[in-house]
C-alpha cells in the first residue's frame, strides 16, 4: 500500500492519479478532511500534530508520501514542521515504511548561486529556517539508517487545476479576471519553476525506484528559463493579444504588507525576485532520461485552455 499525507493539495491529488495509474492500486489518502481522487480509494482522517493519529495512518503502507502543506505563516512554520517531521519519522520507523518528503526550497539561501541538491541549507527566514530544522531532522534518522528516506525538492509552481502559487495568484489569475499580469521587484530576472503534474509524477518514479532512496533529488523543471517578462510574453503570444505586466517594486509592496497578510508573509522571499533564481534539476534527468519535461510553451498552454 502507498499512503498519502496531505493528499488533497494539487500535488497529492496528482499524486494520487499517478500512483494508481501506473504503480498501485493499494492508495490511502490522509488529512484531517481527505476526499477521494478515485473511488476505489481509502480514506483516513488524520491530524499531523498528533503522533497517535499518524501512526495510525501510516499502518500498513509500505511508501509514505508527505505532500502536506501547512498555514501560510511564519509563527506556525517555525515550530510546525519539525513536529510533523518527529510523527511521520515515528510512524515510519514503527511500521517500517519508507518516506518520501516533497520539498520546497525555503531552506537554501537567497542568492545567485545555482541551486542543486548539496547546496548548503541557509535560510533567512523563519519559513526557511522551520524547514531546515525539520530537513535536518530527516537528514539525522537516514544517517543513522534509522528510515528510509528520500527527499524530493520543487521550486515555485505553475500549473492548472487548483495550483497554488505566486506566479499563478500574480499572473494567471488577474488574466482570469481581465486585469494586467504582476510580478514581485523585478520583470527581467530568470526564474525556474515546475509545472505541478510534472512535479507528482516525478515524486511517484522515485519514491517507486528502490535505489533512488537515502538521496535528495530536485525534480524535473523545463532548462529553457524564462524572464517574467517573457513568461507573460508568451502568454500574450497564445492568446493573440497583449497582455500588460505590472512589475510591484519593493516601496509597493512593504505598502501592501501591511493590509495583505500573504505578501507580508512572502517577504523573505523578496531576495529571490531581484536575482535570477536557477534550479538545477540534471540529476533526475540524467538517471531518468526517459522522464518528458513540460515545456513553458506546453504548461502556458495547459493553463490558458482552462481559464480562457
Amino acid at each position: 500500500m502507498q499512503t498519502i499525507l496531505g493528499a488533497n493539495g494539487i500535488i497529492g491529488e496528482e499524486l494520487a492519479k499517478v500512483l494508481r495509474n501506473q504503480y498501485t492500486s493499494d492508495i490511502t489518502l490522509v488529512g484531517r478532511n481527505p476526499s477521494k481522487v478515485h473511488s476505489e480509494d481509502l480514506l483516513r482522517k488524520a491530524d499531523l500534530y498528533q503522533l497517535n493519529q499518524v501512526i495510525e495512518a501510516v499502518n500498513g503502507a509500505d511508501i509514505v508520501y508527505l505532500t502536506a502543506g501547512l498555514p501560510y505563516r511564519s509563527d506556525v512554520w517555525i515550530d510546525g514542521w519539525v513536529k510533523i517531521m518527529k510523527n511521520i519519522i515515528e510512524a515510519c520507523m514503527q511500521h517500517g515504511s519508507k518516506l518520501v518528503y516533497f520539498d520546497n526550497t525555503y531552506a537554501y539561501p537567497q542568492d545567485v548561486a545555482i541551486q542543486k541538491e548539496d547546496t548548503p541549507y541557509n535560510p533567512s527566514g523563519k519559513k526557511g529556517q522551520g524547514k531546515k530544522k525539520a530537513i535536518d531532522l530527516l537528514h539525522a534518522e537516514m544517517k543513522k539508517g534509522n528510515i528510509e528516506a528520500l527527499i524530493a525538492r520543487a521550486p515555485e509552481f505553475y500549473g492548472p487545476g487548483k495550483t497554488k502559487s505566486i506566479s499563478n495568484a500574480l499572473i494567471f489569475e488577474n488574466i482570469k479576471k481581465g486585469k494586467a499580469a504582476q510580478c514581485f521587484i523585478r520583470k527581467d530576472t530568470v526564474r525556474t519553476l515546475i509545472y505541478t503534474p510534472d512535479a507528482s509524477k516525478s515524486t511517484a518514479l522515485l519514491g517507486n525506484t528502490p535505489k533512488a532512496y537515502n538521496q535528495v533529488w530536485h525534480l524535473p523543471c523545463d532548462d529553457n528559463r524564462l524572464t517574467t517578462e517573457q513568461f507573460v510574453a508568451e502568454i500574450s503570444s497564445q492568446l493573440g493579444k497583449d497582455i500588460p505586466l505590472k512589475v510591484l517594486n519593493r516601496w509597493v509592496l512593504k505598502g501592501v504588507a501591511l493590509f495583505n497578510e500573504i505578501v507580508k508573509e512572502t517577504q523573505e522571499l523578496f531576495p529571490r525576485y531581484a536575482i535570477d533564481n536557477i534550479f538545477d534539476s540534471s540529476k533526475f534527468k540524467n538517471r531518468f532520461p526517459e522522464f518528458k519535461v513540460t515545456s513553458y510553451q506546453e504548461g502556458i498552454a495547459s493553463i490558458l485552455k482552462e481559464i480562457t
